[in-house]
C-alpha cells in the first residue's frame, strides 16, 4: 500500500510540474503579436532582442530640458548612428523644432505618454487616450506615424502592454540602464553601458542627463570597434511572428 502511494504522489508531482511547465511557455497571441504571459498570464514587454549579429539599440527619453540634444545629435551624426527617442507629448509641443531636428537627422521617434504618468494606475481608457494623443502630437510635427511606446518610469502592467498593442504599438522596455539620470560622471555612466551590452541590447539614456552628452561619443565609438552596429529600434525588433521570454527577450517564432 505504501508502494501505491508512493507512485501515486510521484505521478501527482510529475503532472504538476508538466502543468507548471505549459504555463511558463504559454504567450498571448495578439495578430501578429506574441507575448510572454506566464507567472499567473503578466505580460511582458521587449527589453532586448534575440539575434546573433551584435545589433543594438541607443535610445533617450525626452520629458525635460534640451540643454545637452544638440550635442548628442553631434555624436550620433558624427559616427553615423541614428538613435530613438522617446518623447513626452508635453515636451514635445515645447520643442517641436528640437523633435523636428531629432527627426530630419533620420533618428527614430516614439512615444513616452502623453503626461508621464504611473500609467498601471489609469484606467484602459485613459492609457488609451495617453497614447493617442501623444503619438499624434509626433506626427503633427514629423508628419510620421508612431508605434514604439516605452512606459514612464518603465512602470507597466497587463492593462499598459494590452491598451498599447489596440493601439499598434510596441512596448519598448530596456536591458542596459545608464543611470545617467542620477547625474553619474561621463566614465561612470561609458563603464555601466559598455560593460553590459551584449548583441540585440536596448541602451536607456536620457536627452537632458548632465554627462549624457560627454559619455555618448565614447559609448558609440567603444561598441563601434567591438564590432556593434547600432540600429533604431524599429529596425532591431521582430515585427511579428515572435515570442517574449520571462526576462523580456524578443525571439522569432519558428
Amino acid at each position: 500500500m505504501a508502494a501505491v502511494l508512493k507512485l501515486k504522489n510521484i505521478l501527482l508531482g510529475c503532472a504538476a510540474a508538466a502543468l507548471a511547465a505549459i504555463l511558463v511557455a504559454a504567450v498571448y497571441l495578439s495578430g501578429s503579436y506574441a507575448v510572454f504571459a506566464g507567472n499567473g498570464g503578466r505580460l511582458i514587454p521587449i527589453y532586448s532582442v534575440g539575434r546573433d549579429d551584435k545589433h543594438i539599440s541607443i535610445t533617450f527619453d525626452c520629458a525635460w530640458g534640451t540643454d545637452y540634444t544638440p550635442a548628442i545629435l553631434e555624436a550620433l551624426e558624427k559616427y553615423s548612428v541614428n538613435a530613438t527617442f522617446f518623447m513626452v507629448q508635453f515636451w514635445a509641443e515645447k520643442y517641436a523644432d528640437v523633435v523636428a531636428d531629432i527627426d530630419a537627422a533620420g533618428n527614430e521617434i516614439g512615444t513616452h505618454s502623453k503626461t508621464h504618468s504611473h500609467m498601471p494606475s489609469l484606467s484602459a481608457e485613459d492609457i488609451t487616450a495617453e497614447l493617442k494623443s501623444s503619438a499624434q502630437a509626433i506626427t503633427n510635427i514629423t508628419g510620421k506615424q508612431v508605434d514604439l511606446f516605452r512606459a514612464p518610469f518603465g512602470d507597466y502592467n497587463n492593462k499598459v502592454i494590452s491598451a498599447a498593442q489596440s493601439c499598434g504599438m510596441y512596448t519598448i522596455q530596456w536591458d542596459v540602464d545608464s543611470l545617467d539620470w542620477k547625474d553619474l560622471s561621463a566614465a561612470q555612466i561609458v563603464q555601466r553601458v559598455t560593460s553590459r551590452v551584449q548583441s540585440g541590447s536596448i541602451i536607456l539614456m536620457h536627452n537632458n542627463g548632465l554627462h549624457t552628452a560627454e559619455a555618448v561619443p565614447v559609448i558609440l565609438q567603444t561598441l563601434i570597434d567591438r564590432g556593434y552596429t547600432f540600429v533604431p529600434v524599429g529596425q532591431l525588433i521582430y515585427r511579428q511572428n515572435f515570442t517574449i521570454d520571462p526576462n523580456g527577450r524578443q525571439q522569432p517564432q519558428g
